[in-house]
């Protein structure tokens, strides 16, 4: 563990309080709602505080991005430990994606901001640069697994695709999804009646579709998810059922 001085610790602890205020203000109420002096009024810090930290609005919505990511790829770190083939770590790591989603809809709010032009193109290339830091860390162990089962030939990759092609495919579609799930409620009226169980089996039968081992025939990946809950995510499905229970309290007030 690096040891840091009380200065920066102080320094890092406000960024924190900076950015837990501002979160709720972009989700609630949209980007433009954004406001530094709200931000300093809320914490009672001067303007020139929060300007210290962040010369802009838009540096604060690229940090919020960064700590979505950095949050997420704990997330799947944990997942990767899990004990088994190559294809059953990936499913580990869906069960982490999935989780992140249920448990964190806000941030995807955020990650779907920090792309427009307008609010990019305002930010530092230092704050850019740990974007980018922060997104291939999760790439390069999703990546990883894809590797391990090419290695142990569970999977061969098809002529002109790579693992971190085939890893941008399972990235565009979880992110994709779970970012409608997180801000569209007329899925339902769509007939999208469990999207979480679609993106579940879109994955299962695309990773078939790779001829992955063992194949979804071939292994009770139900058990596979049960046993990775079980094992490296107690705690979230603990949060989970308190959300539940607080839903049904609300439906039946």
């Amino acid at each position: 563990m690096v040891n840091i001085g009380r200065k920066e610790r102080e320094y890092q602890e406000r960024e924190q309080r900076i950015l837990e205020i501002a979160r709720p203000m972009v989700v609630r109420e949209g980007y433009h709602a954004l406001n530094m002096n709200r931000i300093a009024e809320e914490l009672e810090y001067s303007k020139g505080t929060v300007y210290n930290h962040f010369p802009c609005k838009e540096e604060i919505i690229l940090a919020l991005a960064i700590q979505t990511l950095e949050a997420r790829t704990s997330m799947f770190q944990r997942g990767a430990k899990f004990v088994g083939r190559s294809r059953e770590r990936m499913q580990a790591i869906g069960v982490a994606c999935e989780l992140f989603a249920r448990l964190h809809p806000e941030h995807f709010v955020v990650e779907q901001l920090v792309r427009i032009p307008s609010i990019w193109d305002k930010t530092s290339s230092r704050r850019q640069q740990l974007l980018y830091r922060a997104e291939t860390d999760c790439l390069t162990l999703v990546s990883s697994i894809v590797h391990a089962g090419v290695g142990a030939g569970d999977l061969v990759l098809p002529e002109g695709l790579n693992a971190e092609e085939l890893v941008f495919g399972l990235w565009s579609m979880t992110f994709g999804a779970y970012s409608m799930l997180a801000t569209n409620s007329n899925l339902p009226a769509l007939g999208v009646v469990n999207g979480y169980d679609a993106v579940r089996s879109h994955l299962r039968h695309m990773l078939d579709g790779y001829h992955w081992r063992p194949l979804d025939a071939e292994l009770d990946y139900d058990l596979v998810v049960q046993r990775v809950l079980e094992l490296h995510f107690a705690d979230e499905m603990a949060q989970m059922a308190q959300m539940a229970m607080a839903a049904n309290h609300t439906t039946v007030d």
